[in-house]
């Protein structure tokens, strides 16, 4: 063999070697081979290399980009958008603000943020850390960072996309430069999400592009971006499930009406974990559709345009436009068209004009001041209609190919009109089981078991907040998990609110709940409620915390949420001697070690 062959040979991998390699690399994605192609170029030149690939350094031609989602909406813009800056030669590393250094901004460059905001005016959980640093005295100056921000909001609420108003400001603050302004989004964001990520990417090519090369180095995407089977179902393009079953399961006398419901998955290959939420697509009853159209004293079969698609108003109505919930902006856009006095008077104020619409139908407004305007005009005033999350209430390691949910009905009287919510109303009197409903996988890495089976957990959840704590015990039972595990649920009556009652007392039966501490707020003259049994057992509750224990809440976050949180800071502060800013840092903690998480709404 001669000498060059000799030498050739010696380089190649044997076919075990490569058969190896072809097995490991199978499942990288392009940013996984990109950062290992980086990592093997630099051991061929003899470099010692010791390096943790989530905190990989970030070259100067990366295009950096950060979200902070609570449910999955900024993400779901932020991985489009890198996806399509990568389409474009860029350089991206992708990160969900709790996977991000708060100290490492300032080795950073070019920086793009997208943040949803929770609540009144709070940042998302993941994004907390960041957006408490940014604000405080340690956030170093930042005169190298160019950036913008993408903010997802909505207009009911007061402190509308206020995470992202303090990102664009904390950062200006730091002395960092806009590549393009600030933009704002609502609820129907997608319109105003693709044109600042066109714009946004054409000034990163222009700033990235002469030092950017197909070679940089990123930074490995962690296993919560792993893809995994039936992605390929978004928002966008749901699976069409079959409803096989809707059961009522409050009491015949009980004031509510809240449903199990359970959606087969076939053979849609669709996985997910507890704590996850289901993304619904529903359509609007046909009922109030021809009420609004006889209010309007318009023609259901007129054409409009939704989207660049022509079809009839009675269709747009139906299944492209958000009818059952209405917008402060559309109060103003009603009372310019109606001039009526009271409407013009409560459009002046935003805050009653989110109060009313909260409280109100589109139909109820029109009703309550008449007005003529075309069917394509009033069209484009509405808002398109947007999926309803709802947290999952089964393990997938329980129920195999079906997703249950726990949906409570929404409906009041308005004019001795019945007004039901558009999407419980949809699923749980209009679709008959074996219809279909178009459903999609929220993930929610910031609601999540503890990875350690042993490891106690502490739950509350009133009314339908109970659904992901089912999935939990179901995940618990299924792994054999040997962790303690606590419930504190709570609704209005024992004998007609317990929900899933008989699953309850079974798991108290075998063991696998520990405690189960129940809160029916009108058995009894004086209103008890979640918060109230937390204080009975605050000693107790505060030595789970002591060795470990894990701190969810789900429900209602107008309320609920607010005062278990209170609830929770008193019982820290006294049973751990602490002051109440001491308390309060003490439940941050827990929170930014995940060991507090919350899903509400």
């Amino acid at each position: 063999m001669l000498p060059n062959q000799q030498n050739l040979q010696n380089t190649m991998l044997d076919a075990d070697q490569l058969a190896s390699l072809q097995h490991t690399i199978g499942s990288y994605s392009p940013l996984q081979l990109a950062w290992a192609s980086g990592y093997l170029a630099a051991k061929s030149e003899g470099a010692s290399l010791s390096v943790s690939p989530s905190i990989v350094a970030i070259p100067a031609a990366t295009l950096t980009i950060l979200f902070g989602s609570q449910t999955g909406n900024a993400k779901g813009v932020a991985k489009a958008l890198a996806a399509q800056a990568q389409a474009q030669g860029l350089s991206v590393d992708l990160k969900s603000m709790s996977d991000f250094k708060p100290k490492s901004i300032k080795n950073i460059t070019h920086l793009l943020i997208v943040a949803s905001t929770n609540g009144e005016g709070e940042a998302p959980d993941d994004a907390i850390a960041l957006h408490e640093f940014l604000a405080s005295k340690k956030a170093p100056k930042l005169e190298n960072l160019h950036y913008s921000v993408l903010a997802l909001g909505d207009t009911s609420y007061e402190f509308f996309c206020q995470t992202g108003k303090d990102f664009d400001e904390s950062l200006s603050k730091l002395g960092a430069k806009q590549i393009t302004p600030r933009v704002d989004c609502d609820v129907d964001y997608d319109a105003d999400a693709k044109a600042w990520s066109d714009s946004i990417i054409t000034k990163a090519k222009a700033l990235l592009g002469s030092e950017s090369t197909a070679t940089n180095v990123v930074a490995m995407p962690t296993a919560g971006a792993t893809l995994v089977a039936g992605a390929e179902y978004t928002k966008q393009a749901p699976y069409a499930a079959e409803l096989s079953l809707s059961q009522k399961i409050t009491g015949r006398d009980s004031a509510k009406d809240v449903r199990h419901i359970e959606i087969d998955l076939a053979e849609s290959g669709i996985t997910y974990q507890a704590g996850d939420a289901l993304g619904v697509w529903f359509e609007n009853d046909t009922s109030l559709v021809t009420e609004l159209i006889a209010a309007l004293n318009l023609s259901a079969d007129e054409k409009v345009e939704i989207a660049g698609t022509s079809l009839s108003f009675a269709e747009a109505l139906t299944s492209k436009l958000e009818i059952t919930q209405t917008a402060v902006n559309f109060i103003s856009f009603w009372a310019e068209q109606s001039q009526d006095k009271d409407l013009l008077a409560l459009s002046e104020d935003k805050n009653s004009a989110r109060e009313y619409a909260s409280n109100h139908q589109i139909v109820d407004v029109v009703k309550a001041a008449p007005a003529t305007v075309t069917a394509q005009n009033f069209a484009d005033a509405l808002r398109k209609i947007t999926p309803r999350l709802y947290s999952i209430a089964s393990s997938q390691t329980e129920v195999e190919e079906e997703v249950h949910l726990t949906v409570g009905l929404v409906e009041y009287n308005e004019n001795d009109q019945l007004r039901s919510g558009g999407a419980s109303s949809f699923l749980g009197k209009r679709l008959e089981e074996g219809g279909t409903v178009k459903i999609y996988i929220e993930h929610n890495d910031n609601f999540r078991l503890p990875e350690n089976g042993d490891t106690p957990v502490i739950m509350i959840g009133p009314g339908t907040g109970i659904a992901p704590f089912r999935a939990f015990m179901q995940e618990r039972e299924a792994t054999a998990a040997s962790g303690d595990n606590w419930l504190f649920f709570g609704d209005q009556t024992f004998t007609q609110d317990f929900l899933y009652q008989v699953e309850w007392q079974g798991y108290l039966k075998s063991g696998l709940l520990t405690n189960l501490d129940l809160a029916f707020s009108r058995d009894q003259a004086e209103k008890i409620y979640v918060q109230d049994r937390l204080r009975e057992k605050a000693s107790e509750i505060f030595a789970w915390l002591e060795r470990g224990a894990h701190l969810y809440i789900c429900g209602d976050m107008s309320r609920m949420a607010k005062d278990v949180e209170l609830a929770l800071v008193d019982i820290i502060s006294e049973h751990g001697k602490l002051s109440t800013v001491q308390a309060q840092d003490y439940l941050k903690e827990l929170r930014n070690a995940k060991r507090f998480q919350k899903d509400v709404y």
